[in-house]
């Protein structure tokens, strides 16, 4: 069996909560190359879309990672709510009707939802952005994906992600506020590859809670 609605919603619940227990932290990382905001905007938009799924549940996983897209494209302020608001909107479209996320169709959404990234901000891999985290994410996935089931492309992308996000401490930036700072952006975490292991890590949570499935080889 492959992941349906009810991850998906989870997947954005755990991943407000993980904004909310964050956002000091990212706030920080902010604060020492960027303008401090991103923890605060992740919070925000996050818990706007928790609040948004309430109110109209979606039926199916793609239309879930829709409503998140809408939402952080219109909530979140700085670079965050067009990079991720693409993202999701991407793996929205890539997902498409589908009421079953199998272990190839969720390792292709996480490719179109990095490409959606790379689309809107433009970044490569080693520029000190979220894409350090994303990329290594996908390519763990893919590989994942010919062998295993939905949590198992989902754990390696978030076990990769939160490998490629300690890899951006010393990165000099290349792209945003931080590349505004050449060699002093040198020793601190990228805020947005910080979030974005967290939110893959969020996704693999939601797939091991009772009630979701996705162990095993399809």
């Amino acid at each position: 069996m492959g992941l349906g609605v009810e991850w998906a919603v989870d997947w954005l619940k755990l991943s407000a909560k993980a904004m909310a227990e964050h956002r000091v932290e990212l706030i920080e990382m902010d604060r020492a190359i960027g303008d401090s905001d991103h923890g605060e905007n992740m919070d925000r938009g996050f818990q706007a879309v928790v609040q948004k799924l309430e109110e109209a549940p979606p039926e199916t996983p793609g239309a879930a990672l829709k409503v998140a897209a809408m939402t952080l494209m219109s909530k979140v302020g700085g670079a965050a709510g067009p990079l991720y608001g693409t993202a999701y909107l991407r793996a929205a479209t890539s997902l498409g009707d589908l009421t079953d996320v199998d272990a190839g169709a969720m390792a292709e959404a996480l490719a179109a939802a990095r490409d959606g990234v790379v689309a809107r901000g433009k970044a490569e891999p080693g520029d000190k952005t979220m894409i350090d985290a994303w990329t290594p994410a996908v390519d763990a996935a893919r590989d994942a994906a010919a062998t295993g089931g939905p949590l198992d492309v989902l754990e390696a992308a978030a076990q990769a992600a939160e490998a490629g996000a300690t890899a951006t401490d010393p990165l000099v930036a290349r792209k945003g506020r931080a590349s505004y700072l050449g060699e002093r952006s040198a020793g601190h975490r990228d805020p947005g590859a910080a979030s974005s292991a967290l939110i893959l890590r969020a996704a693999v949570d939601a797939a091991s809670s009772p009630g979701s499935a996705g162990t095993g080889p399809e």
